[in-house]
């Protein structure tokens, strides 16, 4: 297909050369030659005024002696020659020194002359023409709302395919199936199977689902269409449904084929609750997705893959069989599923004998597969700062705290004061989390500042877990209150810096009574129901389903719960204050420790109190 502007090419062409004639045309008209008459020339010649003559055709230009810049035009008979009408007057040209010479004229020029006498026709004529063409472009560009916006991946050169997708191989055996019939249709056709139309796949963000369903395409090796729930949705009506039929017409004329909606929740969710009723743009092409996917032929061979995190503000029109009959659900890696994703994602770096990816793995709960990607790419940028010419263990771990939680921030300015109190208060975090059964075991203290925090302390579960018990919710409450405790013991008062603490403590609590049942004079179950307002998609309200006497009871557990935890983080660092001393001088001294020396840090016995230590209060 040539561009645009190559067909408009002669059009600008031909208006070029029109105003750069006309403009000659107009400007040099003041170095015009004179008009005279044959008898003017010949008197001339007889008194030899004349020191030139150019023959033209039947156009005489003469050079007059007297005024060389001056210039004189004359017209003969055609088929008469100068020499002749020279001789018929008894003029010499020679004997009176006349230059004579004949121009040649060619069919050229003869043409060229012709076209400058229509060249205004022509202007105007192009500049017309070019008018008709914008505005059937213009035309063409408003009827081109209603083609879809979808990009196609073409399935002859897959650049994904299963091996690069990792820590989801459920969801991969899955949709092994759906690349079995794109290949085979005929081994499920002829057993009367119907591969299903469509296939949901839910997840938290960066999971996989886009990955996961190039894959698929890349696989099957058949065309790949892609597009967002967002690109259907323009000012103009009935646009998104209109793309919502080219889209399926494009799919269904290159069948085999798959049609990927990523963020269909941005077009399919719940009808009527919007605010503008059953004519709402959405709506619309909500309406002609179902009418679209409802209507495929059995031997179409479109398949319709579909991402979203919010499953549950789709319309049930859209999740019942015949259309989106199929929900693969990714969920974020477990353990082996995040050295999996590492291996994947680290494959072409230069890494150092050392790394282990479990260490990494073990480390990173919570991580989904772009957090992961992200870690990598962070590693080695750390490792090209340092110099380092693979990317190590070090680099690794380092990412680890970067992802999470920012870069270090060194230059920050505190008092040895305030210094004091970090230390004091990250060493009851991490005394208390020491010392309780059910807490995760602590795996690095640090009071270097980093992001918004002024020091951190990380703890790390032996495994992954799916449930939680109450005691190791209420060690993971009294973990957190063992900084605020600490300083309350060491310095007679509190400060603000366990305010992110007091946040995660009292959500916590309140999970422990109106969710999770765990309320000692309260009947087993929830409190509360969290309503969604489906048009701005985000929860916004909570509908109180219980009495004022319930909610009384309910801050009264809540109450009651951090301050159990409150008395058992301030009763352990009270008969361990001397170790909360010697973890707090450590820190002050090198500012992080972990892994073994942490280990060491807290197997050593602690130095007697003396004078030169703080007082508990």
């Amino acid at each position: 297909m040539r561009p645009k502007w190559f067909s408009n090419a002669f059009i600008y062409l031909i208006i070029f050369v029109a105003v750069i004639a006309i403009f000659f045309t107009l400007f040099s008209s003041s170095d015009a030659p004179e008009e005279t008459d044959l008898t003017t020339i010949i008197s001339m010649a007889r008194t030899e005024q004349i020191s030139k003559i150019i023959i033209d055709g039947d156009r005489l230009l003469v050079t007059p002696r007297t005024s060389p810049d001056r210039l004189l035009v004359a017209t003969k008979e055609p088929g008469t020659s100068i020499f002749d009408i020279f001789a018929a007057a008894g003029i010499d040209p020679a004997e009176r020194s006349i230059q004579i010479q004949v121009k040649s004229t060619g069919g050229l020029g003869s043409v060229f002359g012709v076209l400058l006498q229509f060249l205004p026709l022509l202007f105007f004529g192009a500049i017309l023409l070019f008018m008709m063409r914008q505005a059937q472009g213009s035309n063409n560009q408003t009827l081109g709302f209603g083609r879809s916006r979808a990009r196609l991946f073409s399935g002859d050169r897959p650049t994904v395919t299963f091996s690069d997708v990792a820590g989801i191989e459920e969801p991969k055996a899955e949709l092994q199936e759906i690349v079995e019939f794109l290949k085979y249709p005929e081994r499920f056709l002829s057993l009367g199977a119907h591969i299903p139309k469509g296939v949901l796949m839910v997840g938290p963000p960066g999971t996989g689902k886009t990955l996961l369903s190039r894959a698929v395409a890349g696989e099957a090796g058949v065309p790949f269409y892609s597009i967002s729930g967002s690109e259907f949705v323009e000012m103009f009506v009935g646009v998104g449904a209109a793309r919502v039929r080219d889209l399926f017409e494009q799919a269904k004329r290159n069948a085999p084929a798959i049609v990927f909606i990523d963020e269909i929740d941005a077009v399919g969710r719940h009808r009527g609750a919007g605010l503008g009723g059953g004519h709402d743009e959405r709506e619309q092409t909500l309406n002609q997705i179902l009418v679209e996917m409802d209507g495929f032929d059995t031997s179409t061979n479109v398949i319709v893959i579909a991402a979203t995190n919010r499953p549950d503000i789709l319309d049930p029109a859209l999740l019942r069989p015949g259309r989106f009959d199929r929900r693969v659900v990714l969920d974020l890696p477990d353990i082996n599923g995040r050295a999996a994703i590492l291996k994947v994602h680290c494959a072409g770096k230069p890494l150092d004998e050392d790394v282990n990816f479990e260490v990494v793995a073990r480390q990173t709960p919570g991580f989904s597969g772009a957090d992961l990607a992200n870690l990598a790419n962070e590693a080695a940028i750390l490792a090209a700062h340092r110099e380092h010419k693979t990317v190590t263990i070090d680099d690794l771990l380092e990412s680890v705290d970067r992802v999470t939680m920012g870069p270090e921030r060194r230059t920050r300015v505190i008092s040895e004061h305030e210094r004091e109190i970090v230390a004091y208060h990250e060493g009851g975090h991490a005394l208390v989390g020491h010392l309780l059964d059910h807490a995760d075991p602590v795996q690095k203290i640090s009071i270097v500042s980093r992001g918004m925090a002024a020091g951190y302390t990380k703890s790390m579960p032996i495994e992954d877990h799916l449930f939680y018990s109450k005691p190791q919710l209420m060690d993971r409450i009294a973990m957190a209150l063992g900084g605020r405790a600490a300083e309350e013991i060491t310095f007679g008062e509190v400060t603000t810096g366990a305010s992110n603490d007091l946040e995660q403590v009292t959500q916590m609590a309140r999970a422990m009574v109106t969710r999770y049942g765990m309320g000692d004079d309260l009947l087993p179950r929830t409190f509360g129901k969290r309503d969604d307002l489906i048009f701005l998609g985000r929860e916004i309200a909570e509908t109180r389903d219980y009495s004022e006497k319930s909610a009384q009871e309910i801050d009264s557990q809540v109450e009651h719960i951090i301050e159990d935890a409150h008395s058992t983080a301030k009763r352990l660092l009270t008969e361990q204050y001397a170790k909360l001393v010697q973890i707090a001088r450590h820190l002050i001294a090198h500012e992080t420790v972990e892994g073994d020396a942490l280990e060491k840090l807290f197997a050593s016995e602690a130095p007697p109190l003396d004078a030169a230590m703080p007082a508990p209060a």
